[in-house]
């Protein structure tokens, strides 16, 4: 395992761990996601109305690639939102679905992130 492998599955374990507080060392501040630029309090933010929104959210690696400063994973999610999730109606429903994410670093900290949610995968799910 590399250490920037062990660097990403650490940031990963600090999720799920509900540890927001520690993102400034995963992360710059500010860190860019999707072209957005965020400071690590928006990038806090964010995050946390994740788990807000989905109690018991776990971020699950199916498959991790590591090359140069860059990661990428594939993250599943097996969860139940407390509510509307990414603008669909989950009504409670419990639901699975996969997240692609690539992350560039710099100075061993994520830099840059481009993350695509499989909101196909769940409305399949949530249509009768």
């Amino acid at each position: 395992m590399t250490d920037l492998e062990k660097r990403y599955r650490a940031y990963l374990t600090c999720l799920n761990e509900r540890r927001f507080a520690d993102l400034p060392d995963f992360a710059h501040d500010p860190v860019v996601h999707n072209g957005r630029t965020l400071s690590i309090a928006d990038f806090q933010a964010l995050l946390k109305r994740d788990a807000a929104e989905i109690p018991d959210l776990t971020y699950v690696v199916e498959g991790l690639v590591v090359h140069g400063d860059q990661v990428a994973c594939r993250i599943r999610f097996d969860c139940t939102p407390a509510a509307d999730f990414r603008g669909l109606p989950t009504e409670g429903k419990t639901i699975s679905f996969a997240e692609h994410v690539f992350y560039r670093y710099e100075d061993g900290k994520i830099a840059e992130i481009w993350s695509l949610i499989d909101t196909d995968a769940i409305r399949d799910q949530l249509t009768p």
